[in-house]
């Protein structure tokens, strides 16, 4: 296997003869011991490691050589991952370069066991976002209108989404909210027979009650108070193409039987109208509901699940996608850095580690937002985790708050965690934290924790 290519940049012959016959069994080390040699190595080899002492001048507080080489490499290939190394006494350098762009930093004296640690986590990096890059230009880069993923559970939903795209059956896809459920339902529209057509989405819990059968099945003149012109509906506007219901557990029972009887018979009737009209669309349905719970409650009719989920798509939540929230953020960070003129490099090792740690209950749609915010307010070349408004550590995340501020702020997360894993479920929930129900229910009133609208008991 070809070794990955490592420069080591110091001005002492010693030091850099000592780091190459440590890490020259899992590196191909490159030395140099000024900006020139450095960058002349650099611009014929191209390496995705740097070690660089930031002192490279006689004068051991002279590190603008080394910050202009730095500089150089990162606008000359900014995915190189630099890792500066300081004296004890320099650690404002160490977070200068942090801020401009080196990927950590390592205080001297060197121990090459931990620096051997920190080199193969940027390398992994590195891949990573190599991948990502490739998949990126690869020729089926936007066969998922964007979807990007390399855990199994992802790689299982592209791979169900080519099969059940060559068939006409209605597919139902769950998954919590912003885990990209719509772009999955255009993902199989794309690659269906009906690419041609129309994709036509409606969120159902996002229209009052009393105009929802009108947007979905349109109206006749003169049909309710306000209907001055005859309107076709969403399920019209769709024909020969898609209708993505949206949420559709929301759904009033009495337009879920409306629903059905389309479904059954491929014909509609307009409010106030008395033809028929016969529409040529398929269905895809999507909810963050536990619509076998609704079932069992009658709140979601069975016939209709059964018609709607003939074929079903689980959404893995992001905290149990793995290293796919590293390259995620990365694309959002590429992608909005562009849009906003920022010349913001990646992020910084601890920043990497929050992403990492935090739960994301907002999921794809909540990273994004938190990279494009970052993006706007950041004012150094990498972004960190206060940019992202996320604590690496537990001690970072409880500064300055006292003991009973922290401790009703982990029981809040703890709590909060569990609820969305069980749907709202308080019986679920309590058994799983051990406390009782009247026990949860007044931790929840002193935390502030609002019931979920669908908790059960």
């Amino acid at each position: 296997m070809e070794k990955t290519k490592l420069l080591i940049v110091d001005d002492v012959e010693d030091i850099r003869t000592q780091m190459k016959w440590a890490l020259a069994e899992e590196y191909e080390v490159f030395e140099a011991e000024d900006f020139s040699s450095a960058m002349e190595l650099f611009e014929t080899h191209r390496m995705p490691l740097v070690t660089l002492d930031l002192g490279l001048t006689s004068d051991p507080n002279g590190v603008e050589e080394g910050f202009r080489l730095l500089d150089e490499v990162l606008r000359f290939q900014r995915e190189t991952k630099v890792i500066v190394i300081t004296g004890q006494e320099q650690r404002e350098h160490a977070l200068r370069a942090i801020s401009v762009g080196a990927y950590d930093f390592f205080n001297k004296p060197i121990q090459l066991d931990e620096l051997n640690v920190v080199l193969r986590r940027a390398r992994h990096v590195h891949e990573l976002e190599r991948e990502n890059r490739e998949l990126q230009r690869g020729p089926s880069s936007d066969s998922f209108e964007g979807i990007v993923g390399f855990c199994p559970s992802i790689q299982d939903v592209f791979r169900a989404v080519r099969r059940v795209a060559g068939s006409d059956a209605q597919v139902l896809i769950s998954g919590e909210s912003g885990t990209g459920k719509e772009l999955v339902a255009r993902a199989i529209h794309r690659l269906s027979e009906r690419t041609g057509g129309p994709f036509v989405a409606i969120n159902c819990g996002a229209i009052p009650e009393a105009l929802l059968e009108s947007e979905l099945f349109g109206h006749e003149k003169g049909a309710f108070t306000g209907a001055h012109m005859k309107r076709s509906g969403r399920i019209e506007a769709a024909h020969r193409g898609t209708l993505f219901l949206d949420e559709v557990g929301e759904l009033p029972v009495a337009l879920q039987v409306k629903l059905l009887r389309f479904l059954q018979e491929h014909r509609l009737e307009r409010v106030g109208g008395r033809q028929e009209i016969v529409v040529d669309v398929r269905v895809i349905a999507a909810t963050n509901a536990d619509l076998v719970r609704e079932m069992k409650e009658e709140r979601f009719r069975e016939d209709l699940y059964y018609r709607l989920a003939v074929v079903r798509l689980a959404l893995p939540p992001l905290r149990e996608r793995g290293e796919d929230v590293t390259v995620l953020a990365k694309i959002f960070l590429e992608r909005f850095a562009a849009e906003n003129k920022k010349t913001i490099s990646g992020f910084t090792s601890e920043a990497l580690e929050a992403l990492q740690s935090y739960d994301w209950p907002g999921n794809v749609r909540e990273l994004e937002n938190r990279v494009k915010r970052a993006i706007i307010m950041a004012e150094g070349r990498k972004l960190t985790s206060a940019d992202l408004e996320l604590s690496s550590t537990p001690g970072e995340r409880y500064a300055s708050v006292t003991l009973k501020e922290a401790r009703e702020e982990l029981e809040r997360d703890l709590i909060q965690r569990t609820l969305r894993k069980h749907n709202g479920n308080m019986t679920r929930t309590a058994a799983e934290l051990q406390v009782s129900r009247p026990t949860l229910y007044e931790l929840m009133e002193k935390l502030g924790i609002r019931k979920p609208d669908r908790a059960t008991a």
